[in-house]
């Protein structure tokens, strides 16, 4: 079995760390805090102290980082990735970063011999926690075939997209359609609320027609429910329409709608709502309509 360094073990990287323990892989460990990955060390993950030294105690290096510069700095920059890496070396970022810079990335890594896999995920702390997470993968379609062995203990639905970037074109797309369909069951339960319907009874109606959507189904429970504790923070779903706005500029993409709720969920940030679940964007919607659509 190939030996795994992961590289950020937060909501995400953690759990999937822990799967591949549980797998029996020798996995390497490193996150800004020790302290927060102590269990898995006691599980028998092997502490490292700089991306440089997880790459040389690595086969196949997994990285799992808030936002693009994060992605470049641990792989490409002091003592990174790529200073530890030997030739045949797998990289495999699983967050969500530009397409342009999952490429580069790319490029870089077959300079030195090594494969690069852009692999971002769909289903939040829940998928990464039960292994269940739906993974979109660039890349080569054999360095794709050697890391998935590795992403089938990560995850349920695995495809391979294309080239590099393909999989992070394929999650920017994710993102639209997921942050939209909060949006359109946010104004809908308001809108139920409003008009002096349960919307409780408005969502359990929806779930049997053609309204029915993941987003109505979990998120549509959590706006009811009062329950903003974060599965996938609002900030985090915002950069990811930061990085949609940006690659549609570049390849000439009309995203309008996408645009109004990236608008929608900054001025769910402003009002202190950042580190709230992405569900959350009912709040505002709540506020504009002057009432709150909840369980009775």
């Amino acid at each position: 079995m190939e030996r795994i360094g992961v590289i950020g073990l937060g909501a995400m990287g953690k759990p999937m760390a822990r799967n591949l323990l549980k797998a029996g892989y020798t996995v390497n460990l490193l996150t800004r805090t020790r302290a927060k990955v102590e269990d898995l060390l006691a599980q028998g993950g092997e502490w490292r102290d700089t991306p440089k030294e997880i790459a040389r105690a690595s086969d196949v290096v997994i990285t799992n980082l808030p936002d693009t510069p994060d992605v470049e700095q641990v792989i490409a920059g002091k003592d990174g990735v790529f200073d530890g890496a030997r030739p045949g070396t797998l990289i495999i970022d699983m967050g969500t970063i530009l397409p342009v810079a999952a490429q580069k990335l790319a490029n870089a890594a077959q300079a030195r011999g090594c494969d690069f896999l852009d692999a971002p995920v769909s289903g939040g702390d829940v998928g990464a926690q039960n292994a269940t997470l739906t993974i979109m993968v660039g890349g080569s379609e054999q360095a794709f075939q050697r890391a998935l062995p590795v992403l089938q203990k990560l995850g349920k639905t695995i495809t391979w997209m294309g080239g590099p970037g393909a999989g992070q074109v394929t999650k920017a797309a994710n993102q639209i359609i997921t942050s939209i369909n909060i949006a359109a069951v946010s104004e809908a339960l308001v809108f139920a609320a409003k008009a002096g319907v349960d919307p409780a009874r408005v969502r359990q109606a929806l779930m049997g027609g053609a309204a029915y959507s993941r987003s109505l189904e979990i998120h549509g429970a959590r706006m009811l429910e009062r329950n903003f504790t974060p599965g996938f923070r609002m900030r985090l779903h915002r950069k990811d329409l930061d990085i949609v706005m940006l690659t549609g500029k570049e390849y000439g993409a009309a995203l309008p709608v996408t645009a109004q709720v990236r608008e929608m969920m900054t001025a769910t940030m402003n009002a202190g709502q950042a580190d709230l679940d992405n569900s959350s964007l009912v709040l505002l919607l709540e506020r504009l309509s002057g009432i709150q659509a909840k369980n009775s």
